[in-house]
């Protein structure tokens, strides 16, 4: 039993002496801890890249609204009588001082005639005074009173031409009848019944009025003068400019109102109509790219992954300046920068990369060293 034990101790003690000569003395690592150590090492992945330099492009700012008239007016009547022509007819065009409708003249004429006969009594009255005063055989206040009475007679004239002319209602303004509310037989009062003395509705559809609501944000971005390009709900394609820009936000919606003007000489854009715009400001340099290449950061910014020094991945916040059929505009890149194309949804910020430019731009690390030149 005693051999045994001895023959066991001896065993244990060559093969343990073996192990330590392997781990201590041998002339390299064992296998499996060189694996593990190459196994370690990090793995760089690679990215698509490609080159861009920034061109110059016009902000723009897309905009809804509608067209309005530029001036609309309620023609109403100024003196009373009743309808005996009606001279044009609702949706006719009009030019300033065209009439629409007369009234009957009454009396008019007949008032008329005495004012006038006054009028040549009161002057001579107050001829003979002057005389007389000269004289010495009328006092000053008698040529005072026959001055005072003839200015009276000449007001009460004027006042009865004014009547008359005012039973012609013309056109204020050239534009379109847009509702006529009277007809030959109706009677029309002025004063305090309002209601009973419109004739008719004027607008004036040239020029055209697009309007338009900004934001708080881009209130601040919109000058008068501005150009802007239109599109209606019709399919019509115009250009106007911006001739009103609001100063005071309305209380409700928080926004600011925008007057954009577009030629309409022969009224076919009618008032109603919704409008897209957009707003050509001022240019700026961009860069035009797909928007897949667009990503978040961890805070919810929009911007992209460039490939910075030393082929590590940098992500730059950017502004979306248009957006267009053949891809979105940026700002706020440098002048010359390399994107990541494809892949930048798999590294993070800070990472070395190994960029492999697109086809037919330049390859590799040469693209990445140009872009930050």
């Amino acid at each position: 039993m005693k051999s045994s034990y001895l023959i066991a101790g001896a065993i244990a003690v060559v093969v343990g002496a073996w192990l330590l000569t392997g781990l201590i003395g041998g002339d390299g690592e064992p296998q499996a801890v060189r694996e593990a150590d190459v196994s370690a090492e990090p793995v760089v992945p690679a990215v698509q890249v490609r080159t861009v330099v920034a061109e110059a492009r016009a902000r723009q700012l897309s905009l809804f609204g509608r067209t309005e008239a530029d001036r609309r007016v309620e023609v109403r009547a100024e003196t009373g009588g009743r309808i005996v022509d009606k001279v044009v007819d609702k949706g006719a065009r009009v030019n300033a001082g065209d009439v629409i409708v007369r009234l009957s003249m009454d009396d008019r004429e007949a008032r008329l005639k005495r004012a006038e006969a006054s009028v040549e009594h009161r002057r001579v009255a107050y001829r003979a005074s002057q005389k007389l005063a000269k004289s010495g055989f009328v006092a000053d206040i008698k040529k005072a009173e026959d001055q005072a009475s003839l200015e009276e007679a000449r007001a009460q004239l004027a006042a009865i031409k004014l009547d008359i002319e005012r039973t012609t209602i013309r056109a204020p303004f050239d534009g379109i009848v847009d509702d006529l509310m009277v007809e030959v037989g109706d009677y029309l009062q002025s004063g305090r019944n309002m209601s009973s003395s419109i004739v008719a509705e004027v607008v004036d559809l040239d020029p055209i009025v697009v309007v338009c609501e900004v934001t708080e944000r881009d209130g601040g971005r919109v000058r008068v003068g501005d150009q802007a390009d239109i599109r209606l709900v019709t399919g019509e394609q115009v250009r106007g400019s911006v001739r009103y820009v609001a100063r005071t936000a309305s209380s409700t919606t928080r926004t600011f109102r925008v007057e954009i003007e577009v030629a309409n000489p022969d009224a076919t854009i009618g008032e109603g109509i919704t409008a897209e715009v957009r707003l050509r400001q001022d240019e700026i340099l961009a860069h035009r790219v797909t928007p897949a290449i667009l990503t978040l950061n961890d805070d919810g910014v929009v911007g992209v992954k460039v490939v910075g020094d030393d082929d590590r991945v940098a992500f730059r916040r950017v502004v979306i300046v248009a957006d267009t059929p053949e891809g979105v505009w940026l700002a706020g890149l440098p002048e010359r920068v390399t994107l990541i194309t494809v892949g930048q949804e798999f590294v993070r910020d800070g990472q070395r990369v190994r960029p492999v430019a697109e086809v037919g731009s330049a390859v590799g690390s040469e693209a990445a060293a140009a872009g930050r030149s």
